[in-house]
């Protein structure tokens, strides 16, 4: 299977002699990268990611490579005849998964996202919020290659948006790519590879986006690596700085939401990484090595 997808010369208008929304788009996405979409309200970028999921196709150009694709709406029809857990267990059969193994990927995600009280609720009964979250964790359920976000984040708490974050780190360390877009510009600051803009109906590469450091709470992490090692791919990609406190040890600053999967990939790594401290920037860390 074609993980990677392309959009070359796509447009996008509705109806025969309707005005553009979209023209002359070209976008690569590929494996185990995080893609972010900017513009202003009303410029297409929801026409875009709908193109990008596959679910509308191109009036012009063409849409190639076909990887696993999950979706994100900006608005989710809550009011289906399930309950959250049943829906979920119905999606993720329908992507493949065995009804045990959906019903346990669909309890698995309430319980992360906070909404495990709900799986036995009505989706027409669940509030804004909560039904945010099925929205979200009917997209997480079957791993997917390519995982795009429609303002995800909206009607999510706080504990949830920094869950999603974490899902997103996840995703992009595990080889998927995901494109999103946000209105908050302060989400997932400093973390995308690349950021584009939708303007008057075509689509330009911003290279001014990415910050030294993102917004919001940062954890730091020293480690000490094998003689000579690098570090892996997959935590490079959640770092947001990287310095060498002394040969051999390296002071990893990241965001909170991302720490627990940079964590992952060090003691995973082969040979793994050696993790000497943990705490929040600015504060004196947490040394895993000075407690029982």
């Amino acid at each position: 299977m074609q993980r990677d997808l392309r959009l070359v010369g796509v447009g996008r208008r509705y109806g025969l002699r309707g005005p553009w929304v979209l023209r002359g788009v070209d976008l690569t996405l590929t494996p185990a990268t995080l893609t972010r979409i900017e513009g202003a309200n009303g410029t297409g970028k929801s026409t875009l990611l709908r193109l990008v999921a596959r679910l509308d196709a191109p009036t012009e150009g063409r849409v190639s490579g076909r990887p696993r694709t999950a979706y994100v709406p900006e608005r989710f029809p809550s009011a289906l005849p399930f309950t959250a857990s049943g829906y979920l267990t119905h999606l993720g059969t329908i992507n493949g998964l065995s009804r045990r193994s959906a019903a346990k990927a669909a309890d698995t995600w309430l319980e992360r996202f906070g909404a495990a009280a709900y799986a036995a609720t009505p989706m027409s009964r669940l509030s804004k919020g909560s039904s945010q979250k099925v929205a979200v964790a009917q997209a997480l359920l079957a791993d997917p290659e390519l995982l795009v976000l429609d303002e995800a984040w909206t009607g999510l708490d706080a504990a949830a948006r920094a869950e999603l974050e974490r899902a997103v780190a996840e995703r992009t360390a595990a080889g998927s790519a995901v494109v999103f877009v946000d209105h908050d510009p302060r989400r997932l600051a400093g973390a995308p590879d690349a950021t584009y803009a939708v303007v008057d109906g075509g689509l330009k590469h911003r290279t001014d986006s990415r910050s030294s450091l993102p917004d919001g709470p940062l954890t730091v992490v020293t480690v000490q690596g094998p003689p000579g090692a690098q570090l892996p791919s997959e935590a490079m990609r959640t770092v947001a700085s990287d310095e060498e406190a002394t040969p051999g040890v390296r002071r990893l600053t990241v965001p909170a939401s991302h720490s627990d999967v940079l964590l992952r990939v060090l003691l995973t790594a082969r040979p793994p990484w050696h993790v000497v401290s943990v705490g929040p920037d600015g504060t004196t860390p947490f040394d895993p090595g000075s407690h029982p």
